[in-house]
C-alpha cells in the first residue's frame, strides 16, 4: 500500500514538473510571436496611425473576447477589486499607456537611453511578484537575471555603451522610460493575480475588452485624420496585415503566454519574455537584411541560454 501510495504521489509531482516546464515554453512561445510584429505593423502604418491600428486591432478582437467573456460570465461575477484593478493595470498601463509612454521618451532624449532603461523590465517584475505574489527565487535566479539582461544589452547596443548621461537618464526621457518599465513588469505580475482566479482564455478577453473603452477615447482625441486605402489591391492588402496582425501577435500569442503564466512564477515568466527581443533580431536579419553583429549573436546566445537553464529549474 504504501509503495502505491508513493508512485501515486510521484507520478503527481512529475505532472505537476512537466506542466511548469511547458509554461515557461508557452511563455517563450507566445513572447516570440510579438517579435514578428513589424511584418504586418510597417504595411500598416502607411495608411494608419499607431493609435488607430491598435484600436482596429482590439475591434477586431471581440469577435474573440465578447463569446468568451459571455460564456464564463458565471466567473467574472467572482472577481474582487484586487482582480478589476488588475484587468484594468494590464488593459489600461501595460497596453496603452506604457506604449505611449515609451513611444513618447524617443521624442525627448537619446534613444539608447531609453532602450536601456527599458530593459529594467524584468527587475521591476521580480520585486512586484515577490511582493505581491509572495513568490520565492532559487539561489541561482539572480545569476540567470544578469545573464540574460546582459544578453538584451548586446542585442540592442553590442559591444559599444548607451552613450547615455546621468542627466538624460534623470530627464524626462529617462523617466518615461522607467514608468513603461514599471508597467510593463507589473502586468506580468498583474496577470498571474488574474490567473489564480480566472482561465487564461477569460484573461485575454478581458484585457482586450477593457482596453477599447480607452482606446477609442484616445483615437478620438488624436489630432491625426483618418486615411482610407485607395484602390482594390490596397484595400486587400491592408485588410489580410490586419486580420494577421489582431489574430496572430495579437490574439494567439497571449493565449500562448497567458496560458504559460498559469503554471509559471511571474519572476520566472518576465526572463522568458526576453524572447521578444531575441526573435526581434532574427526579424530585422530574416527580412528587413539588417545584418547580425558578432555581439548580438552572443546576445542571442545568452538569452536562450538562460531560458533553457531557467526552465530546468522550475522543473
Amino acid at each position: 500500500m504504501e509503495d502505491i501510495i508513493r508512485n501515486q504521489k510521484s507520478a503527481s509531482q512529475t505532472q505537476v514538473a512537466s506542466r511548469k516546464l511547458n509554461g515557461v515554453w508557452l511563455v517563450v512561445l507566445g513572447a516570440a510571436m510579438w517579435g514578428v510584429d513589424p511584418l504586418f505593423r510597417i504595411l500598416l502604418l502607411k495608411s494608419f496611425t499607431s493609435t488607430q491600428i491598435v484600436l482596429i486591432e482590439h475591434i477586431l478582437l471581440m469577435f474573440y473576447a465578447l463569446p468568451v467573456l459571455w460564456i464564463h460570465r458565471g466567473e467574472l461575477r467572482k472577481l474582487q477589486f484586487r482582480h478589476i484593478f488588475a484587468v484594468l493595470f494590464i488593459s489600461w498601463g501595460g497596453s496603452a499607456i506604457a506604449t505611449i509612454m515609451f513611444t513618447s521618451a524617443f521624442a525627448y532624449g537619446n534613444p539608447n537611453v531609453v532602450l536601456l532603461l527599458q530593459k529594467l523590465q524584468p527587475l521591476f517584475a521580480i520585486v512586484m511578484a515577490h511582493f505581491v505574489l509572495k513568490e520565492t527565487l532559487p539561489k541561482r535566479f539572480p545569476i540567470l537575471l544578469l545573464v540574460a539582461l546582459a544578453g538584451t544589452y548586446l542585442l540592442t547596443f553590442g559591444w559599444s555603451g548607451s552613450g547615455g548621461s546621468f542627466a538624460e537618464v534623470a530627464g524626462m526621457s529617462g523617466l518615461l522610460s522607467i514608468g513603461a518599465a514599471i508597467l510593463w513588469g507589473g502586468s506580468t505580475v498583474m496577470g498571474r493575480v488574474l490567473l489564480n482566479k480566472i482561465n487564461f482564455e477569460s484573461v485575454t478577453a478581458l484585457r482586450f475588452a477593457a482596453a477599447l473603452p480607452l482606446l477609442l477615447v484616445t483615437s478620438w482625441i488624436e489630432p491625426s485624420q483618418w486615411v482610407m486605402p485607395s484602390g482594390a489591391g490596397e484595400w486587400s492588402s491592408v485588410s489580410i496585415s490586419l486580420l494577421l496582425q489582431a489574430f496572430l501577435p495579437g490574439l494567439l500569442s497571449l493565449l500562448l503566454y497567458y496560458k504559460g503564466l498559469s503554471n509559471t512564477k511571474a519572476s520566472y515568466a518576465t526572463l522568458a519574455e526576453l524572447s521578444f527581443p531575441a526573435v526581434g533580431v532574427l526579424v530585422n536579419w530574416l527580412v528587413f537584411q539588417q545584418a547580425l553583429t558578432a555581439s548580438q549573436l552572443v546576445g542571442f546566445a545568452l538569452i536562450w541560454g538562460a531560458i533553457v537553464v531557467l526552465s530546468r529549474a522550475e522543473k
